[in-house]
């Protein structure tokens, strides 16, 4: 009889999931199978951060941290492929040994030069800086004229937020109907498959928070009598 193998990677395999389960059970080799086979993963992921002042190696190592924590908590019966579970958990971990070095690098100028002026947190503006990169990536995957409602509402495009019935006029449509493709980009928006690099970063990806979004998702189609479209 034949013996089928397969790629760590896919929540499908047997074999990964066995490789998890013995990780997850203290099982050393099992464990640097999965971290080795990822690696390149951490390398993705390390790759697309803004790093500041912190070492390519460094980011890399705190990337591995991050892997590690993923292996012990992901769980393949969900359905979630591992590299989407393992993303964020990698990106919180290097984005903490940024903070954490921008932190001391600060700390360390202001006694050096024993200023009293100090100018913005690098780790908050890093921080800052990530949310919006997120939040930008989720709304540009909205359909053009839900992304229109969305941008023009919340000045996103640096104007100031516009009203339904203006944005409306852009669009060639009512207010109420303006303010049912805002609902509706929210809902898109919201589902877990859409934000989970921005509920990630700011904290907000527990079961309890997809619980919440998938409510409203519902409430939303009961309203529009199950009836989806753009």
């Amino acid at each position: 009889m034949r013996t089928q193998t397969h790629e760590v990677g896919g929540p499908s395999s047997t074999t990964e999931a066995t490789l998890f389960q013995q990780a997850q059970a203290g099982c050393s080799t099992s464990l640097n199978g999965l971290m080795t086979r990822h690696d390149g993963l951490v390398q993705a992921v390390v790759r697309q951060q803004v790093l500041g002042d912190l070492p390519f190696t460094e980011a890399v190592q705190a990337g591995r941290i991050g892997l590690w924590h993923a292996i012990q908590g992901f769980d393949p019966c969900r359905g979630l492929a591992f590299s989407t579970y393992a993303w964020p958990c990698i990106m919180r971990q290097v984005w903490r040994e940024v903070k954490a070095h921008d932190c001391f690098c600060s700390s360390s100028a202001i006694g050096d030069e024993q200023s009293p002026l100090a100018g913005p947190d690098p780790a908050t503006v890093w921080e800052a800086e990530a949310v919006r990169q997120a939040l930008y990536d989720a709304v540009r995957r909205l359909s053009q004229r839900l992304r229109h409602v969305i941008v023009a509402r919340y000045g996103l495009n640096g104007d100031p937020p516009a009203i339904y019935r203006l944005i409306g006029a852009d669009l060639g449509l009512t207010g109420e109907r303006t303010r049912q493709l805002h609902t509706e980009a929210l809902v898109w928006l919201r589902h877990p498959a859409h934000s989970y690099v921005l509920r990630s970063l700011l904290d907000r990806h527990t079961l309890a928070d997809y619980e919440i979004a998938d409510h409203l998702a519902q409430q939303w189609l009961r309203r529009r009598g199950g009836r989806r479209g753009r």
